[in-house]
């Protein structure tokens, strides 16, 4: 079975011309460019907005960490 392409959308995006000539010169295909430029800043807000939501869980887990150390500690070969 094959896997299909996820659906694309034609978007208007508004760019420097200096830039967009370099790429052109460079070989650089600019919706390629766009999408790993906008696919990694998704990565990276959801990346911040989970340790927001989660700031409260992680520092009970290092108040934990910190007052008990870690649990099974003695079994590690490291």
């Amino acid at each position: 079975m094959r896997s299909r392409a996820p659906a694309k959308k034609p978007t208007n995006v508004s760019l420097p011309n200096d830039l967009i000539a370099e790429a052109r010169a460079l070989g650089i295909n600019l919706s390629s460019a766009c999408e790993r430029g906008l696919a990694d800043a998704v990565s990276k807000e959801r990346a911040t907005r989970w340790q927001a939501e989660n700031r409260q869980g992680i520092e009970a887990w290092n108040a934990y960490v910190e007052a008990n150390g870690l649990p099974l500690a003695r079994f590690r070969q490291f």
